[in-house]
């Protein structure tokens, strides 16, 4: 009876032994194949989330990047890689209120459509005679609903109505800051779909914000980085104000290029009020 129950007891520590074996493969695996999150913990003190967030938004050098000025010579004026549109087949410019050379002149040198977004200010751009433009009277938002009469839909819903889920893309945006939520809530691929994204960003102290650009930066380098200086405002250091104009540029396009970041403000630059001080700030080389 004793010798069984030492065979047992052994078995039952073979089995256990086994089991922990097991488990501690599996999660050796599990740390290896499965995806890991890959942010850094997002700050709650204002003033970190203001740091990180100016840390994530520096511009890297790109090699093949050559950046070019599209549409008004001041504010409506947006920066892209010209040297990396080849691709693209359809044009979003979220934001017009009224007016958008940047959306003619995409759609001229491109020969795609553009298709224009303004839910709050419905007039009609001026035509674009040398392109291709298509306003809705909608606004972007992170879902589909109604509002006061206003019509609001997803990036996903946009552009899967206008037939591009299968398309290239480069998109504008200033949307006055429905643009966190709205990319917060985009998928996968319609992000993979924007080879260049140049957007306004608005406000600089929620933790969301951090969150929003650590996804871009899985799929985007930052080329370019414009303070408006119709927000110019102390006491946001280290930004310098709290709207502030970014070029994303999907990374299976952008070539890194050794050697310093490059200097703001680029050439390409204008105020976008040529009658107000400037503030433009370049961050100090990384230690």
């Amino acid at each position: 009876m004793k010798n069984r129950c030492k065979v047992a007891f052994k078995m039952t520590r073979f089995k256990l032994s086994l089991i922990a074996a097991l488990v501690a493969t599996t999660a050796v695996a599990a740390a290896i194949w499965l995806p890991r999150r890959p942010n850094d913990p997002v700050p709650s003190d204002p003033r970190q989330v203001r740091e990180r967030l100016f840390q994530l938004l520096q511009p890297v050098p790109l090699a093949n990047c050559e950046l070019k000025r599209f549409g008004e010579a001041n504010d409506g004026g947006y920066i892209l890689c010209a040297s990396l549109l080849g691709d693209v087949q359809s044009a979003y410019s979220y934001g017009i209120s009224g007016y958008d050379g940047w959306g003619c002149e995409v759609s001229t040198q491109l020969k795609v459509r553009t298709h224009q977004y303004d839910c709050f200010d419905t007039r009609l751009p001026k035509p674009c005679p040398s392109g291709d433009t298509e306003f809705h009277p909608e606004c972007i938002a992170a879902k589909s609903f109604t509002e006061s009469d206003r019509i609001f839909d997803s990036m996903d819903g946009q552009i899967a109505k206008n037939r591009d889920s299968r398309k290239r893309l480069v998109v504008k945006m200033d949307v006055e800051g429905a643009e966190w939520d709205s990319l917060l809530e985009a998928s996968d691929k319609t992000l993979d779909q924007i080879d260049q994204l140049a957007i306004e960003l608005h406000y600089v102290e929620n933790p969301k914000y951090v969150r929003v650009v650590q996804r871009l930066k899985q799929r985007f380098h930052v080329a370019h980085l414009h303070f408006n200086n119709f927000s110019c405002r102390r006491g946001l250091d280290p930004f310098p104000a709290w709207a502030y104009e970014v070029l994303f540029v999907n990374k299976r396009l952008a070539t890194l290029a050794p050697g310093e970041p490059p200097a703001r403000p680029a050439a390409v630059d204008a105020p976008n009020n040529p009658k107000a001080p400037d503030c433009q700030v370049v961050a100090p080389p990384a230690s």
